[in-house]
């Protein structure tokens, strides 16, 4: 296992300067978020020249580790047309995995099954694993469904967001179930309640050991990646938690 960084870290600089405060900060690589609101990489971006923009993001030296995506659009051709160029570039940067949201609470599952195996397999066609994150507001707010979801579409994996279980509404929900799965880790620090999303290190109630070695006896050797964002509360000053939480993992691995 390695430490990475989450680009969304830096969301408020362009995507030159978030990748150079990440080589800086002597991460061993970058977690780069694909969406169409703010000043990083757009989904629209890649449908230009993917080789400009392959040199643009070899140019920062910070490897990658990951694309976090996020399409305007659920489905559709241009949609998977996006898909197809992130897994291009992804390959090109010889980045191995891409991640992208699940559908949302209340959505057909079996639909979601279908749609994810052909996303499966636009992915996979570029060489790159794909894999549905974690989050309170899709299918995957239920564990068991998120892994019946990786069952039911052979290959697909998880990016595991902890936090979106353990300040869950209701109170933290056990996610043991998806560590057979896990492809990706991204980590901040949270209280067990759904408005303490995100807290400073060492306040919340994230058991950081405790995902590393559940991860371990899963042979995962992939990327923890840090994620912590610029949300509007808890207000705080985002790059020392940063610097805070890559010190913590870096001890554990």
């Amino acid at each position: 296992m390695y430490v990475a960084c989450s680009t969304l870290c830096f969301s408020g600089a362009p995507l030159d300067d978030a990748l150079r405060s990440i080589r800086e900060m002597n991460f061993t690589k970058a977690d780069i978020a694909v969406r169409e609101q703010g000043g990083h990489l757009k989904p629209s971006d890649l449908l230009g020249d993917l080789t400009k923009i392959c040199q643009r993001i070899k140019a920062s030296n910070v490897p990658v580790a990951a694309f976090h995506a996020a399409f305007p659009q659920p489905d559709g051709e241009l949609t998977r047309s996006q898909l197809r160029a992130v897994s291009r570039l992804a390959r090109l940067l010889a980045a191995p995995l891409v991640s992208v949201p699940a559908a949302d609470i209340g959505s057909d599952f079996a639909q979601e099954v279908e749609r994810l195996t052909g996303w499966y397999k636009i992915a996979s066609a570029e060489g790159v694993i794909l894999t549905v994150e974690t989050d309170s507001q899709t299918l995957t707010a239920d564990p068991d469904m998120a892994a019946e979801l990786c069952r039911l579409v052979p290959g697909l994996g998880i990016s595991l967001d902890p936090s979106h279980y353990i300040a869950a509404q209701g109170g933290p929900k056990n996610y043991d179930c998806l560590y057979p799965f896990v492809r990706h880790v991204r980590l901040r620090d949270s209280g067990n309640k759904p408005d303490a999303f995100q807290v400073r290190v060492g306040q919340g109630d994230v058991e950081y050991g405790r995902i590393i070695t559940q991860l371990d006896r899963c042979r995962y050797d992939r990327a923890l990646s840090v994620d912590v964002r610029n949300l509007p509360m808890p207000s705080f000053p985002v790059e020392p938690e940063v610097r805070k939480l890559k010190y913590l993992l870096e001890s554990l691995v």
